[in-house]
């Protein structure tokens, strides 16, 4: 199964697969939004754009600082503004 957003097509599902196609395939990784749970932020999220990955490892990725987040607190993540994972949504399409 393929999904299209933005005259992007994401072969993944899964949010580590999603953000190594988006680096990998050569998309801009400025253009991905990334919203992950961050306990004690406002709603316990807390919103990086893609820029900010300096490195997808296998189990975690890293931000700036080298701050280690692990890939199952991802809840969302966006390429160009659009939704191609959402935490629950199989197809990674929003509900």
């Amino acid at each position: 199964m393929f999904i299209v957003y933005t005259g992007v097509m994401f072969r993944s599902k899964r949010p580590r697969e999603i953000l190594n196609e988006i680096k990998w395939r050569g998309y801009p990784m400025y253009e991905c939004t990334v919203y992950y749970l961050h306990r004690g932020a406002p709603g316990d999220t807390r919103i990086i754009q893609g820029s900010a990955i300096t490195r997808l490892g296998h189990s975690f990725f890293e931000i700036e600082d080298d701050v280690s987040i692990p890939y199952h607190r991802i809840r969302m993540i966006e390429y160009k503004g659009e939704v191609v994972y959402r935490k629950g949504h199989s197809s990674g399409r929003s509900a």
